[in-house]
């Protein structure tokens, strides 16, 4: 079974990194919520979310992925040393590095992105110029970096996650009964 690793500081966004916890657990994925500071964490729309365990608790070995949620405050509360840490280990050793709304500009902060495909929520993203910035996908993926645009993509975005973590045939399931299928038919 796959470990991951949902990253959250005061002021995350909550349909991004609650749509992810759903997803991965729904496909078996042994997904937790991990706080970089207090167990509880406030979300930036005032939801408080209870913690699985706490950064400093974390053997990075232990886990195939790290996803950082969106929100203002939140993703710039992420830009903390300990965050720091755990992701450049993460990302030295291929692991799944995945981001999604203003947290791709962490990822930017932390020096991970220059010379890499990817997305944010617009104006996220400090020196385009560093990056191939793609601004017409929802989700785009570069070797072991995922990003994604905001709280509409969450669920393309989690999807994605399941898909490069190797749960083909849980994502397909969870597409079917999530009926993602109408996404389609409505999408204009």
């Amino acid at each position: 079974m796959k470990k991951v690793l949902v990253l959250l500081a005061d002021g995350f966004e909550e349909i991004e990194a609650l749509t992810v916890v759903d997803v991965l657990r729904r496909g078996n994925v042994d997904c937790k919520i991990c706080s970089i500071e207090d167990e509880d964490v406030r979300g930036t729309h005032d939801i408080i979310i209870k913690s699985d365990c706490n950064i400093n608790e974390i053997n990075s070995e232990e886990y195939d992925a790290v996803v950082l949620p969106g929100g203002l405050p939140g993703a710039d509360n992420l830009k903390a040393d300990c965050v720091k840490e755990l992701v450049i280990k993460m990302n030295d050793k291929n692991k799944i590095v995945a981001a999604i709304c203003a947290a791709p500009g962490t990822l930017e902060y932390f020096n991970i992105l220059e010379g890499k495909d990817c997305t944010s929520y617009p104006g996220c993203i400090e020196d385009k110029d560093k990056v191939n910035y793609i601004e017409d996908e929802l989700v785009v993926v570069d070797k072991n970096i995922i990003t994604s645009r905001g709280p509409a993509t969450a669920l393309m975005f989690a999807l994605k996650i399941l898909e490069e973590l190797g749960y083909i045939n849980e994502m397909e399931e969870i597409k079917e009964s999530m009926l993602v299928n109408l996404y389609n038919k409505y999408a204009k």
